[in-house]
């Protein structure tokens, strides 16, 4: 057993008045399957970059074993997989590497290819099975489901659950059950560690929640109890002083030892209400205050909105997929099921009156209004506010949904091209929350998304419940949120 040890840590960026960790100090184990959780723009990066070596920062980091990291930046994409082999893990046979990529459902045939030329997730692979060949390395994977299928997310997280020696951060939960059995949880006031899976890590923070809940509750009546205890013990210890000059013979030691007989069980009683709001303080600190998100989606006046009849996207001269029928209805939510690249994105386009070959029809309802989410952030640049004013949305409306979802104040002011990824899909997703409209296309939403917010989001979508065709491979909320599942 060797322990990676985190000791007092402390880091802030040189732009920054806020401190992203201050005097942190936990332990990990070496073979532990680590699953790292925590809001977006928090640190989970910052932490990783910080274990590499890359910033400096105030404490001490002692691991046994050197770290890798995930994404790993390939030199030339125009290379083909199997030159690149040996930079990647230099140490392993030919065999090992295909064996590896067996188990991660990947052809052969890759490694013939361009590494430019292979999708995301066959990319993804390649580079865990070439990472994990590495001999005696820890490695660092930074959110490895982004844009892969529900099925290649089912076959990593069985070929995690195989390995050990990992920090995984990922706001999956189902993939996160079936790869890891730790939890490094980065709260808003501290970090935990803790055994088990995510259901076990969730059940128990909320438990934990709700008792500190009800012991602040406890702890706010006592002090209000106690404040006008202390109040009515120091005007009866002032009134019996007092009595000292009154008119008549007065045992004036007497009443002034009652005095301060009175006076001394008033500062004990404060003393009690001291501690009690110091106690009170220490509660709830790593409570999550998730507040519910609107939508005011427009009434279309008749119940069909669009309608796909046996159309397939074509490129090439050749059909991605089977044709698929099926129409959009008022308050339904269809969510397009099926592997990378089979279309998803395409149809949606399409619902979207974008000229993409395709066979079959499709027949959009006149009038409709669409709200769209793209997949990609990268084209978002410039302020919050000049952003807001060339969607033609209120500006006020956006930031107080970005608050909601978890944006601080000071992250107004920074670039949208700075943000983190997920602040900057955030971003996309209060835009169309900010708009009216008869339909709601989103493609692949939850990318980078922390869990609080795709909670946040799945509550939003059960209580409007509006008309929506959505790609999501996060399965959880999928089975939450859809009405219908079409697949490709």
């Amino acid at each position: 057993m060797a322990m990676i040890r985190v000791e007092n840590l402390s880091f802030s960026y040189p732009s920054s008045y806020d401190p992203i960790f201050e005097h942190v100090s936990f332990q990990i184990d070496t073979d532990w399957k680590l699953g790292f959780i925590g809001r977006n723009g928090r640190g989970k990066t910052t932490f990783l970059q910080l274990l590499l070596g890359r910033y400096a920062y105030s404490g001490t980091i002692t691991a046994p074993v050197p770290f890798d990291y995930f994404p790993y930046p390939v030199r030339d994409a125009a290379c083909c997989t199997q030159e690149l082999l040996p930079e990647l893990c230099p140490e392993a046979e030919p065999w090992q590497f295909l064996r590896e990529l067996t188990l991660l459902g990947v052809d052969e045939g890759a490694l013939w290819r361009p590494f430019g030329t292979l999708s995301h997730g066959e990319q993804t692979k390649v580079l865990l099975a070439a990472l994990f060949l590495r001999q005696g390395r820890f490695l660092l994977i930074d959110e490895p489901t982004n844009h892969l299928d529900a099925e290649a997310r089912d076959k990593l997280a069985a070929y995690l659950k195989k390995k050990k020696g990992f920090i995984l951060v990922s706001h999956d939960r189902r993939f996160l059950d079936g790869c890891v059995d730790h939890i490094l949880s980065l709260n808003r006031a501290d970090i935990e560690v803790q055994a088990g899976n995510f259901s076990s890590w969730w059940q128990n923070f909320n438990a934990r929640q709700q008792a500190e809940a009800a012991r602040s509750e406890r702890l706010k009546k006592d002090i209000r109890a106690l404040q006008t205890a202390a109040r009515r013990t120091a005007a009866w210890s002032d009134r019996a002083e007092a009595a000292k000059y009154g008119s008549g013979p007065v045992d004036r030691g007497f009443v002034g030892h009652k005095a301060a007989k009175m006076m001394k069980r008033a500062k004990v009683i404060e003393a009690r209400r001291q501690r009690a709001l110091e106690e009170k303080a220490g509660l709830l600190q790593n409570s999550e205050w998730v507040e519910d998100l609107k939508l005011s989606p427009l009434h279309y006046h008749s119940d069909t909105l669009a309608a796909f009849s046996n159309v397939a996207p074509v490129y090439d001269g050749c059909a991605v997929c089977a044709p698929v029928s099926f129409t959009v209805r008022r308050g339904q939510r269809i969510a397009l099921a099926g592997r990378n690249g089979c279309g998803k994105s395409s149809v949606l386009k399409l619902l979207l009156g974008q000229p993409i070959a395709h066979s079959g029809e499709v027949a959009v309802a006149s009038g409709l209004v669409i709200s769209y989410v793209p997949q990609d952030a990268s084209f978002l640049h410039g302020s919050l506010a000049d952003y807001a004013q060339q969607a033609g949305i209120d500006e006020s409306l956006f930031k107080a949904i970005l608050r909601k979802m978890g944006f601080a104040r000071v992250q107004f002011e920074k670039p949208m091209q700075e943000q983190s990824a997920g602040q900057q899909k955030k971003i996309l997703l209060a835009r169309s929350l900010c708009e009216r409209a008869h339909l709601y296309v989103w493609d692949e939403p939850l990318n980078y998304i922390d869990l609080y917010a795709r909670m946040q989001i799945e509550a939003l979508l059960r209580d409007f419940a509006p008309a929506m065709v959505f790609v999501e491979h996060d399965r959880a909320f999928r089975d939450a949120i859809a009405t219908q599942v079409v697949e490709l």
